[in-house]
């Protein structure tokens, strides 16, 4: 999907706004931009993913976790569905929950 169709399909359902392909761009690049509710929604439409697991992973790539916070919900499935690129803290959590089930 180019970016141009991405911004297409990534609206936000309450307010209509959807982030601009540059936009789209400068998230897949790495750049700097800002996280707000509307392309958090936008971004999970285009994904097709449940809002909360799009929030989870915004607030992991800008914040991180505690371990207490990773226990349940969307932090928890966010960091089970991570694959090894990840990175290894976020990797170990999923092998121990692996382990544990």
């Amino acid at each position: 999907m180019s970016t141009r169709e991405f911004s297409a399909a990534a609206v936000d359902g309450e307010t209509g706004w959807s982030p601009g392909k540059s936009l789209v761009a400068k998230i897949i690049g790495g750049q700097g931009y800002t996280v707000t509710p509307q392309l958090v929604s936008a971004i999970a439409v285009g994904l097709e993913l449940p809002r909360e697991v799009v929030a989870a992973a915004a607030h992991l790539q800008t914040i991180g976790y505690t371990v207490e916070e990773l226990a349940e919900g969307a932090p928890a499935t966010l960091i089970r569905t991570l694959d090894a690129a990840a990175g290894p803290k976020a990797r170990a959590v999923a092998e121990r929950w692996d382990a544990e089930a």
